[in-house]
């Protein structure tokens, strides 16, 4: 445990502390920590990972995680510098509660001294009055600290609700409360959510309680400009209906060489040693993508399960003709070429050419009858020679797929329907 602070300082997940020397003294024996998630969707997202992550390291380093879902401050939303947020009906936003719980729960253990607990912030925030809530928690707060917040601040100009900036208080009192019930000392959370976090340590010692203990991990970017966690598709979710095992490993083995190492650090487990002979490995064979692969792997074997990465794996590899497509699952090839660009056919099958015109491959059909000439042309990786040849319902996979590729490593796919 006395090496935990040093880790977290090697792979950069420090950004602020309250007292590093007190923290690196308050991490040398077991304590009880929290991290917080809003329900502002259906599923986590890769964003959310830097944090479950963290709990994670910190619960293997002997340290007790309450890992909370904001079923309360989830109605009413921290503020973002651009415009008032959406209010999701409360139904819909404790459908969203259970399901980021179930989220959660492969990544800790509820077993043993530092079982972790899943808390809901609502079970505290429900019963409590307007009168109670004004009395017992807003009047320790200053309103000129409040509105010195830099989101506040540039909210000002054009208007911030009174929802929105009582934010502040609820995640304080979480802090309070699960001091008080649970003998919770470290909170930690995103570099954007630290005048949050500070306002509850000030809390619990303006109520009488600590000393407490906090600290903040970087938010993830990109070094290309654009938001890490997106894809073309839009967010990557931890939810397999809402992003395919498949989609979630590309996501990551398409990892920018300048990014790979920082997310190394951040997101995997492996050794400091075999961390820097990846980061090693991206410097002097960039065109292998060890570093990627290693990554991609890790995580969605920790997110989706051995058996799925597997699947995906074999995947990636069959789709260019590096092992057997016939092994692979409908729904692991429909995701995979869903991913490529998946073109329905109704009826019919048309010509070779046709197809890998439809499918975009090529751009004519003179085009297509040039790369089947050439000898670029696969269909479920075997070499194509006749453009006018028609593909027999027998050779569709699961009776209804079709591997189109042009060259080494431009793929399509075809669904009769």
């Amino acid at each position: 445990m006395t090496d935990l602070i040093d880790d977290l300082q090697w792979r950069g997940l420090l950004q602020d502390t309250t007292d590093l020397d007190e923290l690196r003294k308050h991490l040398g024996t077991p304590a009880t920590f929290y991290v917080g998630f809003d329900p502002t969707a259906a599923s986590l997202h890769v964003g959310h990972l830097m944090q479950v992550l963290t709990a994670r390291r910190l619960q293997l380093a002997g340290h007790r995680p309450l890992l909370l879902v904001g079923g309360a401050t989830g109605q009413i939303g921290d503020p973002r510098e651009t415009s008032e947020r959406s209010l999701h009906p409360v139904e819909v936003i404790e459908g969203w509660v259970g399901r980021i719980r179930d989220q959660l729960a492969p990544f800790v253990t509820y077993t043993g001294d530092n079982a972790a607990t899943l808390v809901n912030n609502l079970d505290w925030t429900g019963p409590m009055s307007v009168v109670e809530f004004l009395r017992d928690v807003g009047k320790h707060f200053p309103v000129n600290r409040m509105l010195a917040r830099e989101v506040v601040r540039a909210r000002l100009e054009t208007g911030i609700s009174f929802t929105e900036f009582s934010y502040q208080l609820l995640q304080a009192n979480d802090y309070f409360e699960l001091h008080r019930r649970h003998g919770c000392t470290l909170q930690f959370g995103g570099s954007d959510q630290w005048g949050n976090i500070t306002a509850g340590v000030d809390y619990i010692r303006r109520r009488g309680g600590g000393p407490v203990h906090a600290f903040t991990t970087p938010l993830v970017t990109k070094s290309d400009g654009t938001k890490f966690g997106k894809s073309e598709g839009g967010a990557v979710w931890l939810d397999p209906t809402m992003t395919s095992p498949y989609a979630f490993y590309q996501f990551w083995v398409n990892t920018d060489d300048r990014d790979v190492a920082r997310y190394l650090r951040f997101f995997s487990f492996k050794p400091h040693e075999e961390i820097q002979l990846l980061e090693k490995d991206v410097a002097e064979r960039p065109a292998a993508r060890s570093a990627q692969r290693a990554l991609a792997e890790e995580l969605t074997t920790l997110v989706h399960g051995a058996d799925e990465t597997a699947q995906v794996v074999a995947a990636s590899q069959a789709l260019f003709g590096r092992g057997s497509l016939g092994d692979l699952t409908p729904a692991t090839l429909e995701a995979a070429l869903s991913e490529a660009g998946l073109t329905r056919v109704r009826g019919e099958l048309p010509p070779i050419a046709a197809l890998l015109r439809d499918s975009g491959l090529v751009g004519s059909m003179n085009e297509a009858r040039r790369a089947i000439a050439d000898g670029g042309a696969y269909v479920n990786n075997e070499r194509v020679t006749d453009a006018e040849a028609v593909v027999s319902a027998e050779s569709l996979l699961h009776g209804r797929f079709l591997v189109l590729r042009r060259g080494k490593r431009t793929f399509a796919g075809v669904e009769v329907v």
